[in-house]
């Protein structure tokens, strides 16, 4: 099983319901294929750095994942037939990016060093 990030963009237009909904259905997406969702992250609404369907603003999410690579595939069919997704992007992270993840998560500054006196 790898990690996985995913960030997906979805369009403004959503209700807080909706966007709830579209977590939803994502996560166990992922749950059923057999990963696991090992942190989930939504941004809520932000701006664009450009625009995109003529929207300026989007909806964001960002999952963390393990998973076989197989499922992959599965999920960006799934984010490609959904009208509500402007983008998405799946990035493989290694051992090190979720070190980094886990350290920044948990309040411990990632680049500090201990220095003893």
């Amino acid at each position: 099983m790898m990690n996985y990030e995913l960030m997906v963009i979805f369009t403004p237009v959503l209700s807080e319901e909706d966007y709830k909904a579209a977590q939803k259905k994502f996560a166990d997406l992922i749950k059923e294929n057999g990963g696991e969702v090992t942190h989930e992250n939504p941004w809520g609404l932000r701006s664009l750095a450009y625009p995109i369907q003529k929207k300026t603003t989007g909806m964001y999410l960002v999952l963390e994942y393990s998973a076989p690579s197989d499922l992959n595939e599965k999920l960006k069919i799934q984010l490609n037939r959904d009208e509500n997704v402007l983008r998405h992007m799946i990035t493989a992270l290694d051992k090190y990016a979720v070190q980094y993840n886990n350290r920044k998560r948990h309040g411990v500054n990632a680049d500090s060093k201990t220095v003893e006196a």
